[in-house]
This record gives structure tokens, sequence and C-alpha cells, in this order.
């Protein structure tokens, strides 16, 4: 085929172009096409993942329910070494603690839900993992244990579920008065809708007046 001198100045061109330039462009795409496959396959395994955790963590459900230790133990077991940087994990811990409690094995749940404090990534679940951990410690008259759990500052309705927690440590040691301070703030802070409400009342009520001993 000819070409013209226009055609053959073009061609000798993309030629030299190609020649200086080539390696490298084959080089970008090449490593783009591996970071897309990289994208889609880390998506797909994530998906894999987020299923089989899925299915494991309905098998310690429904294991809970029927207060099956074993099996409650068995599933939380592989959710917490295999999928522990999921949800499911989190999730797991404070179903399997509860189902350890039920079955009245406080120290198992104190484990649980101590992986939970240590490992939950989502706040909602390291918050409601420290308030049961401090209800066992409270159970166990590990005082001071409870009292640098509750020292957290906690965000929105945690925060009155804290004092809630604060002032049951506070009657288990005797503060009277400062048992009673502790239960307004949690007044205070809950939600007026808050279900918790009535409960907090209910003991702010028990421990009389100021005046009484």
């Amino acid at each position: 085929m000819a070409y013209n001198l226009e055609e053959q100045e073009q061609l000798e061109n993309l030629k030299a172009f190609w020649k200086h330039y080539g390696n490298f462009i084959v080089t970008v795409i090449a490593v783009a096409a591996l970071a897309v496959a990289g994208w889609r396959g880390w998506g797909w395994y994530q998906v894999r993942e987020a299923a089989q955790a899925s299915a494991v963590y309905e098998q310690l459900r429904e294991a809970a329910s029927a207060k099956d230790v074993d099996k409650v133990r068995a599933a939380a077991g592989t959710l917490f070494e295999q999928y522990g940087g999921t949800a499911y994990g989190e999730m797991a811990a404070l179903v399997a603690a509860r189902a350890y409690v039920e079955a009245g094995d406080p120290k198992a749940a104190k484990v649980t839900l101590e992986w939970a404090v240590s490992n939950a990534k989502d706040d909602e679940f390291r918050h409601a993992a420290r308030l049961r951990l401090a209800a066992l410690l409270i159970d166990e008259k590990a005082y001071d244990e409870a009292g640098k759990l509750l020292a957290a500052q906690a965000p929105g309705r945690f925060g009155g579920e804290y004092a809630d927690r604060r002032g049951d440590l506070l009657v288990a040691q005797g503060k009277t008065a400062e048992a009673r301070a502790a239960y307004r703030e949690a007044l205070e802070a809950l939600a007026p809708d808050s279900p918790m409400r009535r409960l907090v009342q209910l003991k702010l009520d028990s421990l009389g007046t100021e005046g009484d001993r």
C-alpha cells in the first residue's frame, strides 16, 4: 500500500512515539487491568465472607434460642476466629454472652464481652458490650474494674445508660447519695420515650428521699 509524504511522516512519528512510550503504555494498561480485577475480586470476596458469616450467625441465634450452649460456643468460636472483622462477629459476642449468662456461665460471658470491647469496630456494639460487662463485674463485686469501664464518655443514648449503670455500681457500694445523683443524670440524658426511663425511675424511688438512710 502506498502512502503519501504526509501519511509517511505521521506513520514515522507514530512509530517513534510507540518506540519511546510503548512499554510504559503497556505497563499502565496492565496495572489498570490488574487493579480493576483486584477490586472486583475483593468485592466478590467480601460478599462471600458476609454470606458465610451470616449463615453461621443464624446457627448461633438458633442455638441460643434452643439454649444449646455447646452449639452456641461452637458457632461463636467460628465467628470470632474466621469472621471477627465483620459485623456478625460483633453481634455474635452479644448473643453468645447473653446465652452464657442464662446458662449460668458468667465467666464465659465475660470472656466474650471482653473480646467485643477490644475488637468491635462499631461504637454501638462496643458500648453495649462495655455496659453488659460492667453489670457482670458489679455482680462479682469487682467494683474497681466496673468503675473503669463506666468512666468512658459515651454519646447519645449511651450517656444515660452509662449513668444508670454507674448508679447500680454506687448502690452496690452502699453510696446512696451518689447513686441518686447518677440515676437523676440518667433520667436527664435518656430520651423522653426511652423504655429505660421507667426502670431508672423505679431505682431512684427505691432509694427514698435525701433524708432517708
